[in-house]
């Protein structure tokens, strides 16, 4: 195979100068593995007993595995594995005195001939293998270190789970460190728990996979069939009832999860459990309520459970068929959404049950995120809470927006929970009328982590975004939301912007839902020379404002970076204050906060200032301690010159404001050398005078 062409200035033909043939070498020291195969009476370089003389041709060490030896070359070995190059070029008792003969212990003969195949060609084939073959060379590729290989049996064997064989593959995979084999196979137990739990491959089940297994929430199964399944495993792997009840029943097995009937008539006669901790499971069902209780549930992650698929419908609210239908498009004032009267909290009675929307998921499930759409279709906002329940009686708040002004999606994230049947939306206000609307509803388990204070996320990507629900209440443009919809190119003299006349009116954003944020980025038209100054509020319910920036004394111009302390964040208001230009004040786009990209950018420029503002004082503390000439003075007022000039070209006003102070300070320490000069110069002039006189 010829590889990379040469061409001249001349544009002659191309001319071929290297030659790769990495095939053919493949070829041939795979032929190595074929040869010596030859010489034994199976094809994998193997005879029984004594060495056969004929692998001596080429081969100059023996492993002799479970009575089987294999011919193979030592530096084939070493260069297709780390174990093997320090096995054999480490240093080690084997590598001295030329020794030909190394046994290998702990290791299958039957999955070593795939294994050696697979060091001097390249390939294997797992088609026809038993699992436990399979899993066998799974264990050679850990021990010798055959990381491709063994990343490639894990691939295989997500493929080809079964509840007969999920247990031992997981055994393996967490013993050896594959986390995306053990997420898989754990999915899988979590799915077909009940049916696990009867398994052989359970009962074999090292201590260690069982707790992994048994710890986790999403493991769903009647905690009876859990207690059961795991007394098997005990007897199995012949655990006496004393350690077994400190060291894993009473700690994985959730007995206040079973009935008062289960306890005494099942846990209680095995005697695995003792009477006190018996006693104790009664008395927590009876002292805490029953949301409070350590369910299970099924974890589907980021599939909506919200949904037919999964058995859920909706069992309160009007017009309910719409809502779990997930059509965010065609809906109008008339159809496409679900709703409930929003009632007047001052005229309840205690105990009450408000009206709300609840839907009824077909299982217990764990979940951590809920997105719905409230309609939208004019700028009306939306205040509710979400709650959830196992029994319509006991209700626990997992969202609470009661205190905010809420528009078109929401996103919400808050800590994972075991959903066991029911979630409410209570809607407590409306800004147009006394009807919530409710047009789509999802809920799933989200594992991409994220950051939460006191129910609020905290963003690090941009919120003030079309996609994100984010609207433009108020301003003046050619186009509704051109301030936020990404264009930060396309502006000019009349179109690309965002106005409000001075001293009347501003510009408002409102987000989709409060954000804790404390930083925002906003460009101001730049098309000249122009200058601005306004100063920014935020707000949650647009009667009470918070100033977190003032720039009312500060030329501004383009691109502004503002940060403040944390703020709890739904409206944002930008009041203009000047324009050196005429009585308008403009802005081209907003971010809130300010979006991770632009942010490290902004960081790097700030960490250039710093070095240019350190290299300016560097140059003023390293000039000579004695009185420096006029000539070298104004050298080094022009060198100090420069450096601001630089840094104010390079980082803006900021970095100019501090070397124009320690110019200014260099400066009047100038002007005092020089009148201190003048001063000695004078009274030397007197001093000579009065010699010459006397």
């Amino acid at each position: 195979m010829l590889n990379c062409t040469n061409s001249n200035n001349s544009g002659a033909e191309a001319q071929t100068w290297d030659i790769v043939h990495t095939d053919l070498l493949s070829a041939d020291i795979g032929s190595l593995y074929s040869f010596d195969a030859n010489a034994s009476s199976v094809r994998h370089c193997v005879s029984s007993g004594a060495s056969n003389n004929n692998n001596d041709i080429s081969s100059d060490l023996t492993l002799l595995v479970e009575s089987e030896r294999f011919h193979v070359h030592r530096v084939i070995l070493a260069s297709r594995s780390d174990f093997f190059r320090a096995l054999l070029y480490g240093g080690l008792r084997e590598s001295q005195n030329n020794q030909r003969e190394i046994e290998l212990k702990g290791a299958s003969s039957e999955a070593f001939k795939y294994l050696l195949k697979y060091i001097y060609t390249g390939c294997i084939s797992l088609r026809g293998l038993k699992e436990e073959t399979v899993l066998d060379i799974l264990s050679l590729a850990n021990l010798y270190q055959f990381m491709k290989l063994k990343s490639s049996i894990s691939d295989h064997l997500k493929v080809i789970l079964t509840v007969s064989n999920v247990c031992s593959i997981f055994d393996l995979a967490l013993m050896f460190n594959l986390d995306q084999l053990v997420n898989t196979c754990c999915t899988f137990i979590d799915r077909k728990a009940s049916e696990v739990l009867l398994t052989e491959g359970f009962l074999n089940l090292s201590s260690m996979s069982l707790e992994y297994i048994l710890v986790r929430d999403s493991f769903f199964a009647p905690e009876v069939e859990i207690f059961r399944g795991v007394q098997a495993w005990a007897y199995h792997n012949n655990i006496s009832n004393t350690n077994f009840n400190n060291n894993i029943m009473t700690q994985l097995i959730r007995l206040p999860l079973m009935s008062l009937d289960e306890l005494l008539n099942v846990v209680r006669p095995s005697k695995f459990i003792s009477s006190d901790d018996i006693l104790d499971a009664i008395n927590i069902q009876h002292s805490c309520r029953n949301i409070d209780l350590n369910f299970r549930g099924f974890l589907f992650a980021m599939e909506n459970v919200a949904s037919s698929h999964h058995h859920a419908h909706v069992i309160e609210g009007d017009m309910r068929t719409p809502l779990l239908d997930n059509n965010n498009v065609t809906y109008n004032l008339d159809q496409g959404f679900t709703t409930h009267p929003i009632e007047d909290v001052s005229t309840h009675t205690l105990p009450h049950q408000p009206k709300g929307i609840t839907i009824e998921l077909g299982y217990p499930c764990i979940i951590n995120s809920i997105v719905m759409l409230l309609w939208d279709r004019d700028t009306r906002s939306y205040s509710y809470y979400i709650e959830t329940s196992m029994d319509k009686i006991e209700w626990r708040m997992i969202v609470d927006r009661r205190r905010y002004l809420c528009r078109s999606k929401q996103v919400l994230r808050f800590k994972r929970q075991v959903v066991r049947l029911y979630i409410r939306i209570v809607g407590t206000h409306n800004s147009v009328n006394k009807v919530f609307h409710l047009v789509t509803f999802e809920c799933f388990y989200n594992p991409i982590p994220c950051c939460l204070v006191d129910g609020l996320i905290v963003p690090n990507t941009n919120m003030a975004t079309i996609d994100n629900a984010a609207w433009v209440i108020e301003g003046v443009s050619r186009s509704r939301n051109a301030l936020i919809n990404g264009n930060m190119v396309d502006y000019d003299w009349d179109s690309g912007y965002t106005c409000h006349q001075l001293g009347s009116g501003a510009i408002v954003v409102q987000l989709a839902q409060p954000f804790l944020v404390n930083n925002m980025r906003l460009l101001l038209w730049d098309c000249d020379n122009r200058s601005y100054s306004y100063y920014i509020e935020v707000s949650n319910d647009q009667q009470t404002w918070t100033r977190v920036v003032d720039r009312t004394r500060i030329q501004c111009r383009s691109w502004q970076y503002v940060f403040f302390k944390d703020q709890v964040v739904t409206f944002i208001k930008i009041v203009g204050t000047q324009n050196t230009a005429n009585e308008v004040f403009h802005c081209v786009h907003f971010e809130c906060p300010i979006e991770e990209t632009a942010l490290l950018e902004y960081n790097r420029q700030q960490f250039q200032q710093q070095q240019l503002v350190a290299a300016a004082a560097a140059t003023i503390a390293s000039s000579s301690p004695t009185l420096p000439s006029l000539a070298d003075q104004q050298q080094q007022l022009l060198s100090a010159a420069n450096v601001v000039a630089l840094a104010n070209r390079s980082v803006g006003l900021f970095a100019y404001m501090c070397i124009s102070v320690l110019l200014s300070i260099v400066v009047c320490v100038m002007v005092l050398f020089i009148i201190i000069f003048i001063l000695i110069i004078t009274a030397k002039v007197i001093i000579i005078i009065n010699i010459t006189i006397l």
